[in-house]
């Protein structure tokens, strides 16, 4: 997998858990080995002008996906062909706000919004009760089981 991590957010991110992470969930879902994917962490002024230009919503978000050529999950026999995933750009202010809020570490908010912007890029959503309920699961399921443990429950706003 070429996964690119940059941090540009000023704050600490462990960006090879970051990396490692994406690996591991583009594995699990079987997408293509030559599939290409940037995760950038930003800070608040640079994640609430992408938050304006891109959703016409004020103030930073946690979390923003940008897909390109519609990848979707494969199967181990047929995994999704080669192409370019998308970005991922989260904002570790955000995520530590967050993480406090749902009394859990900012590395693993950091790591539950990377799992949630990845399953953006792959299709998936959760404006409908039952798409949300499908993509929480996975989610909870490929964070688990890429930290060994539980988990943490994504925050609500």
């Amino acid at each position: 997998m070429a996964v690119e991590v940059v941090n540009e957010s000023g704050l600490t991110v462990d960006e090879e858990a970051l990396l490692a992470l994406s690996r591991s969930v583009l594995a699990a879902l079987h997408v293509h080995p030559g599939a290409e994917l940037s995760v950038v962490c930003v800070d608040e002024a640079a994640m609430a002008q992408l938050h304006e230009e891109w959703m016409d919503l004020p103030d930073a978000t946690d979390v923003m996906s940008f897909p390109m050529d519609e990848l979707r999950p494969g199967t181990e026999d047929s995994p999704s062909p080669e192409g370019l995933l998308g970005d991922i750009v989260i904002c570790p202010q955000v995520a530590a706000v967050q993480a406090a809020r749902g009394g859990h570490s900012t590395q693993d908010e950091i790591l539950l919004l990377a799992t949630h912007g990845l399953l953006h890029l792959l299709g998936f959503d959760h404006e409908e009760p039952e798409e949300k309920a499908e993509m929480f699961s996975v989610q909870h399921r490929l964070l688990s089981d890429f930290l060994g443990r539980d988990a943490p429950d994504p925050t609500e706003d």
